[in-house]
């Protein structure tokens, strides 16, 4: 095997690993369980597996489908601030929760699967810029992650960061001047330093180390950050620089529009 195909392996078992966490969180839960509110408006925990599901065959589609993938784009241009929550809810409508599990179960064994199968060098068209193997690995580990975080803030469950997080902190990193770009505004030409520290004190740091412009904190704060699950009022991010201050005001790891993010919490 290859260093590529080794590295593709390992995120493609981190992210089995992280919706098997996830799959432990809700297989449990009664009916009326699944109808929680979570902190995303209109979402509730059904809303949250149903798009993870959505998403799941989609990425199954670019795998395998790729022509076929080219109509999934149509629809998302048609109504970009809507056809996501729309794909949830009709899911959700059409699905009682029992069957939904067992299809987001079946949905992930398969585009773990095709992922794997996928020829070595392969690059997947996705709603931007066409991603390798292991780069929609770790979109899809990032997005399993974050809706999962939504689940869990719902359920009052406090989830243990786990290494997997390297993964989004990275996308986190790398969208950097897409947050910019999505908002009409221009990236700054600098690039800055990372440095995040993991619960167990390992340290992951992007970024050229002399940099003047600097962003340091928890890797699990950066994370909820980047993935706007939480405010940056109520996180431990810090930034050195006036360009570092307002990326984190707006840094999204995730593609599609500008999300609203959420509110700090109460008392702050």
């Amino acid at each position: 095997m290859s260093d590529a195909s080794a590295v593709t392996a390992a995120v493609l078992d981190d992210l089995r690993l992280e919706g098997d966490e996830l799959d432990l969180l809700v297989a449990g839960l009664n009916a009326p369980e699944w109808t929680v509110p979570t902190p995303a408006e209109g979402w509730t925990v059904a809303h949250q597996i149903a798009h993870l599901h959505w998403t799941d065959e989609v990425a199954l589609v670019s795998a395998t489908e790729p022509d076929a993938f080219a109509v999934e784009v149509e629809r998302a241009l048609a109504a970009p601030a809507t056809f996501v929550d729309e794909a949830a809810g009709e899911t959700v409508a059409a699905l009682p929760p029992e069957t939904l599990l067992v299809e987001w179960r079946e949905g992930r064994a398969r585009l773990q699967a095709a992922l794997r199968a996928a020829p070595a060098g392969a690059r997947l068209p996705w709603y931007g810029p066409p991603m390798s193997v292991a780069s929609m690995a770790s979109a899809r580990l990032m997005e399993t992650w974050a809706h999962g975080q939504d689940v869990a803030d719902a359920l009052g469950v406090t989830r243990k960061p786990t290494a997997r997080l390297r993964h989004v902190a990275r996308i986190g990193v790398r969208a950097r001047d897409y947050a910019y770009f999505v908002r009409g505004l221009q990236p700054p030409a600098e690039q800055f330093r990372v440095e995040l520290v993991a619960e167990d004190g390992e340290l992951f740091a992007y970024g050229p180390e002399g940099a003047a412009q600097r962003v340091t904190g928890p890797l699990l704060d950066f994370c909820l950050l980047v993935t706007q699950r939480a405010h940056r009022d109520d996180l431990a991010v810090e930034a050195v620089g006036a360009d570092a201050g307002q990326w984190l005001d707006i840094a999204q790891a995730f593609a599609g529009p500008a999300g609203p993010g959420r509110p700090p919490r109460a008392g702050r």
